[in-house]
């Protein structure tokens, strides 16, 4: 029978938690809190928490310490621990109790520095912050039985959200085509030839650019912690198993979370802002040496938005910054991708809320397959760029051999949309022979802010079959609320699109397209203009559809209804 544990460790009845999980987090409060296992007060071991003494040797010695015992917690008490790299340990806890603050320091010679980003031969295939997990406040390779609880907070002051370009020269689909395209691309070497890069890797020495990061772990609990001023992420997790992040809340000038490689994950009841990047982001980077795909994962409860920098934790939502370093407009989100070597599959993302950010998308650029995904119960407002974006692209940043992957089986369910960006619809836009395949759309109503125009409405999109994905990548969609193109089995039910401004955008565009079901679908009323536009598609049903008669036709080059 494991070791019973004290009921200040107990699941909170908040929650109800499946059985993997409920038995992942027994497991590691009941190794943490076995026979001869205690706490080290790091004050006890020399640390002093005024935020000017530098206390990096005291927290590692206690975290060293516990680990020579078999296992333990180490504790920080109310207090401000300012400090550089933090090697975690197998079954050591961290607990930061209230009023205490683990705050990034920053570089400086003669007082310190980060540990160097250990070498990757791999690091040409991601971002460099993908790549490297040492030069990180908080890191650990090949552990088990991890746990970091709160409710005090970690605060990433002296960490940088920079990171080098590619070693190597960069390509098209490295950057957004909002920021640079590939005739920008093409210059991104020195007079030698040579990838910029290099010399950027070198200033990167004695940085830190994450608050957290973990690489081939497993038996991981993050619970009930803030964290400020991530760096480029405030969480980086590749390859972690059993991984169960609950309540933490995280307001950060680039990436909340990213799960890449993990298999057995859950996020529940965390918030997250994050305008300026991501905030819970799903990826399977090539940076472990092999393609590893993301499976097995549950997003419930939570909320990502793109309020100001630090305003979520000071209660004030500020609404200053309109872009991110993109070019676009705030971020936010919860996105698969970019980074998709070895795919994605059997996903859950339930009961979330999206504010002031970019909407929900799903994105296999680099060879990987994405499947079995059920999105549903999302509310979203103020969307700053497509509600939906699925996308299959070829990108191929990966070793040479990779092949164009796949998407299909995807599910996305009762989601309420309003005061959406009105440059772009929903986007679902595979490539020519790599269809997306079998999506289902049901129970949606989606309000875009509208004004589109009747000269957008005849623009013809260009493939970009190589550019990094962002809805963006294509321009000002012809359609208000849907365009759909190179998708393969695609039902719509009980959908609604609406603008708040008159629009001369048809509701719905298709191309190249085939199977195509639209079932209770309503426009929004355009005074009698079609609503749907159909471009060599093959197999469209229409039935029950506000305003129109029920059709059921084949092939068809062109049409509108």
């Amino acid at each position: 029978m494991p070791q019973p544990i004290t009921p200040l460790l107990l699941v909170s009845p908040r929650t109800l938690w499946p059985a993997r999980f409920g038995r992942l987090l027994f497991a590691c409060l009941a190794v943490l809190g076995a026979a001869g296992a205690r706490e080290h007060d790091v004050r006890a071991l020399g640390a002093v928490g005024d935020g000017r003494v530098l206390d990096t040797a005291a927290i590692q010695r206690a975290f060293d310490a516990a680990a020579a015992e078999g296992g333990g917690t180490v504790v920080l008490p109310a207090g401000v621990y300012l400090s550089f790299s933090l090697r975690l340990r197998s079954h050591v806890a961290l607990r930061l109790e209230a009023g205490a603050v683990l705050r990034a320091a920053t570089p400086a010679p003669g007082f310190g520095a980060y540990d160097d980003p250990e070498p990757n031969i791999w690091d040409m295939y991601q971002d460099f912050g993908h790549s490297h997990w040492r030069n990180s406040l908080l890191w650990g390779e090949n552990l088990e039985n991890i746990v970091i609880t709160g409710p005090g907070r970690i605060d990433g002051a002296g960490l940088t959200r920079r990171g080098p370009g590619p070693r190597r020269a960069e390509k098209p689909g490295d950057t957004p085509t909002t920021l640079k395209d590939a005739a920008d691309a093409a210059r991104a070497v020195d007079p030698e030839g040579r990838a910029k890069g290099r010399d950027e890797f070198a200033a990167m020495i004695g940085e830190g650019n994450k608050a957290l990061a973990l690489k081939l772990c497993r038996n991981v609990v993050l619970r009930d912690f803030t964290i400020l001023n991530g760096g480029h992420f405030a969480l980086l997790a590749t390859g972690v198993d059993n991984l169960l992040i609950d309540n933490v809340t995280v307001d950060t000038q680039r990436d909340g979370f990213d799960i890449d490689s993990c298999r057995h994950v859950r996020i529940a009841n965390c918030a997250l802002n994050t305008p300026n990047d991501d905030a819970i982001v799903l990826k399977s980077s090539y940076a472990l040496g092999f393609a590893r795909a993301t499976e097995n994962v549950v997003i419930t409860g939570c909320q990502v938005s793109g309020f100001d920098p630090g305003t979520l934790l000071d209660g004030t939502r500020g609404r200053t910054q309109e872009f991110a370093p993109d070019r676009d407009r705030v971020t936010g989100r919860i996105k698969f991708g970019t980074e998709s070597n070895g795919g994605f599959r059997n996903i859950t993302i339930s009961n979330c809320v999206f504010e002031r950010c970019r909407g929900i998308a799903l994105e296999t650029v680099d060879g990987g397959v994405l499947e079995d995904v059920n999105i549903s119960n999302l509310t979203m407002r103020e969307i700053t760029t497509a509600p939906i974006f699925l996308r299959v692209g070829r990108r191929l940043r990966g070793p040479e051999g990779a092949t164009i992957g796949g998407m299909r089986r995807i599910r996305l369910s009762n989601i309420t949309v309003y005061d959406a960006d009105p440059h772009y619809a929903s986007i679902l836009a595979g490539l020519p022979g790599h269809e997306i395949e079998d999506v289902s759309l049901s129970h949606l109503r989606i309000v875009a802010a509208g004004g589109g125009t009747a000269e957008q409405a005849t623009r013809e999109l260009p493939e970009n079959e190589l550019a990094y994905p962002e809805p963006s990548m294509f321009g000002i969609t012809p359609a208000h609320g849907l365009y759909i193109r190179h998708v393969k089995g695609l039902r719509v039910e009980d959908v609604r699109f609406e603008t708040l401004r008159p629009d001369a955008r048809p509701a719905v565009v298709a191309e190249r397209a085939s199977g195509l079901v639209f079932d209770a679908v309503a426009g929004g009323h355009r005074d009698g203009g079609p609503e749907f536009v159909f471009k060599n598609v093959d197999g469209v049903k229409l039935r029950d559809c506000e305003g129109r008669d029920d059709r059921q036709l084949g092939k068809i080059e062109q049409a509108e209804f």
